[in-house]
């Protein structure tokens, strides 16, 4: 927030006053390096995009492009991490949804003989 107030070219020691933020911490947070976790992140999400990039492999959800970090290229990560890295940075699978018909009865054709008579009760197996 104190870095979008001073692009909006508010004072930092102002904004940092109302938000109950020391400058200094501000500052040090401002300047500090990524986090392992960040640079991680980040190595993934490249690997992710890298795998992407393929035109057959566009397809690929986050549970193939978890397979593929894996096992193709050995790195040691968990699924729900790769779905919410793909979906932070907008990379989505291609699905195709089943096609579901339904049966289109024919009002000219003849129905089918009734063989049992509509009897149904029977005295042993295999018997009518």
């Amino acid at each position: 927030m104190v870095r979008e107030l001073a692009d909006d070219d508010i004072d930092v020691a102002v904004s940092c006053r109302l938000l109950g933020v020391s400058r200094s911490g501000y500052y040090e947070w401002k300047d500090r390096p990524a986090s392992a976790r960040e640079q991680e992140n980040e190595l993934l999400l490249k690997h992710i995009e890298k795998i992407h990039a393929d035109p057959y492999v566009k397809t690929y959800g986050s549970p193939r492009a978890h397979a593929e970090l894996t096992m193709g290229l050995g790195l040691p990560v968990n699924l729900k991490r790769v779905a919410r890295l793909m979906r932070a940075a907008g990379i989505q699978g291609i699905y195709q949804r089943r096609r579901r018909g339904c049966t289109i009865r024919d009002p000219h054709a003849e129905p089918a003989a009734d063989l049992v008579n509509r009897q149904f009760t029977v005295d042993a197996p295999n018997r009518l």
